[in-house]
Formats: structure tokens, C-alpha cells, sequence
């Protein structure tokens, strides 16, 4: 049992990524950006579909998987 404590340290230690609240939050707001972007483009937007695309794509859930 002490190694399960011991390798769990080692990995906090070395900086692995930790998945809180706030990163669902951004994924999912990513995801939603994405979705609409798609719908959007698929009536025929020009403008707000691929900002929306961009956004979350690049910004999002970049920020969601990162923080």
C-alpha cells in the first residue's frame, strides 16, 4: 500500500495535469463554441460561424486542457 502513496506523490511532484471543475467548465464551453460554430456555418454564415470555430477550437479548450 505504501507504494500506491509513494508513486502518487512522485507524480504530483513532477507537475501532471490535475481535471477540476474549472476545466469542464472551459471544455465544455469549448465544445458548446464548436457546436455552434458548426450550426451556424451550416445555415450559412459567414462571419460569426468561423469566430465561434476559432474560439473554441484555439482558445477553449486549449485553456480547458491546460488550467
Amino acid at each position: 500500500m505504501s507504494n500506491r502513496t509513494a508513486s502518487k506523490d512522485t507524480i504530483e511532484s513532477r507537475g501532471a495535469l490535475r481535471f477540476t471543475r474549472v476545466n469542464a467548465i472551459f471544455l465544455a464551453a469549448g465544445l458548446a463554441s464548436v457546436a455552434a460554430g458548426y450550426v451556424l456555418l451550416s445555415k450559412g454564415s459567414t462571419v460569426a460561424a468561423p469566430l465561434l470555430l476559432v474560439l473554441g477550437y484555439a482558445v477553449l479548450i486549449p485553456i480547458g486542457i491546460i488550467r
